[in-house]
């Protein structure tokens, strides 16, 4: 039985892709327009939109505050799964020493246990993908202004998001057009925060492609021995 945090990739790219999106009309504060290349050529940055939110100091560690604080949930669901366990293997072991009125009411326990874990299961899921999406979404607009502030202070006139959700993908691009380090490194810089002593490694964003958090599996009521 597996527990995890991670991240839902329709969902950051829902919301990166409408961060991204942004032109030059939304600055950040402070920050004047650069000039395009001198010859009028267009000059063209590509970032890794997702991953780069996902890179952050900031967000690395609220998302380690977020699995903090769903801990007790998943220890809740991995206890009640235990006692289906338990349950089920009772009644398979037991169940031809039984009445029939007997086996009848530990398979109706076991079944409720189930409905019961199923419904606080999908319940924890919403609660946590809407944190999630609140999380991820805060801190995208912010890269999105240090980004904008960085390509008009390079004089990028076009920003390509080579995020593989996209739907317009980026099939090719020189190492030297890709920003999404110095952004990683500017934000980081501006928000001051640290990098966390803990960070969530295999379930961080770095690598935004894994599905949500995967559910307590259960099977269903053991049928009793003849």
């Amino acid at each position: 039985m597996k527990i995890h945090l991670a991240l839902t990739a329709a969902l950051l790219s829902s919301v990166a892709f409408g961060v991204s999106a942004q032109s030059g009309p939304h600055p950040a504060a402070g920050v004047a327009d650069a000039p395009a290349a001198t010859d009028g050529s267009p000059k063209i940055a590509v970032i890794a939109f997702q991953a780069v939110v996902g890179q952050t100091n900031e967000f690395q560690r609220n998302f380690a505050d977020l699995q903090k604080k769903y801990e007790p949930k998943k220890q809740s669901l991995q206890s009640l799964n235990s006692q289906i366990e338990t349950l089920q293997k009772q009644l398979q072991t037991q169940g031809s020493t039984l009445n029939d009125a007997e086996r009848e009411r530990q398979s109706r326990t076991i079944g409720d246990k189930q409905k019961q874990l199923q419904r606080e299961q999908e319940d924890d899921q919403n609660d946590f993908q809407q944190d999630l999406q609140s999380t991820f979404s805060g801190i995208a607009t912010k890269v999105g202004d240090v980004m904008i502030a960085y390509a008009q202070q390079h004089g990028y006139t076009l920003v390509l998001d080579s995020s593989e959700q996209q739907t317009q993908t980026v099939l090719y691009h020189t190492p030297g057009t890709d920003i999404s380090q110095a952004i990683v490194d500017a934000y980081n810089t501006k928000s001051g925060i640290p990098a966390p002593s803990n960070p969530a490694g295999a379930t961080a964003p770095a690598a935004p492609k894994a599905p949500a958090r995967a559910p307590v599996q259960h099977t269903p009521a053991a049928k009793p021995q003849q």
